[in-house]
């Protein structure tokens, strides 16, 4: 993915609760539903997820509390 969008949320809701938060927004601002999801790795607490046609994958440089989402390149 080489755009996408950029949500930050520090609230205590679940790793799940703040994507679906970010995935909606995308959908209304963008008018296209996102496929791929990057957080920082602590995030995920070993996990990797895949949630509602989306995939969650671990991203190093995406800083804690901020969440990518967007539509992976098809290459």
């Amino acid at each position: 993915m080489h755009t996408g969008m950029l949500w930050f949320d520090d609230t205590q809701s679940t790793l799940d609760t703040k994507i679906k938060k970010a995935v909606e927004y995308y959908q209304k601002k963008y008018g296209r539903v996102p496929d791929l999801c990057l957080v920082h790795p602590n995030m995920l607490k070993d996990t990797v997820m895949e949630s509602e046609k989306i995939t969650v994958r671990a991203y190093r440089p995406i800083l804690p509390g901020h969440i990518w989402v967007g539509v992976e390149d098809q290459h």
